[in-house]
């Protein structure tokens, strides 16, 4: 697999870039989804909702921590998860500038 040449775009290009990973796998959607949901946060119910394998869960719970969107906090023996509000709302501003852009009036194709 060839390298990434992640410094040759913007700061603004690889942000985009990185938090559209995090809606790149349905699971990471049900995660994100499960947690607004419940409006709490979440220990052990994952692998009963979404119906994955708890090291597949775990996977995905880190590369949605990594991005930011969630956090988690150790309770007990286990590390309950939720939404990050200020992470969260970062993204969907950002997201909406990107996604809010005009197309251009010219017919090109």
């Amino acid at each position: 697999m060839g390298i990434t040449k992640t410094e040759i775009f913007t700061d603004y290009q690889n942000q985009i870039a990185l938090l559209a990973k995090a809606f790149g796998h349905p699971a990471r959607v049900a995660i994100l989804e499960h947690l607004f949901k419940i409006d709490a946060c979440a220990c052990g119910d994952l692998v009963e909702e979404i119906g994955l394998a708890q090291p597949t869960i775990s996977q995905h719970l880190k590369e949605l921590k990594q991005l930011g969107l969630i956090k988690g906090n150790i309770e007990g023996t286990s590390v309950c998860y939720c939404i990050h509000k200020e992470n969260w709302t970062e993204m969907k501003t950002l997201l909406s500038e990107f996604l809010n852009k005009d197309i251009p009036k010219t017919d090109c194709c």
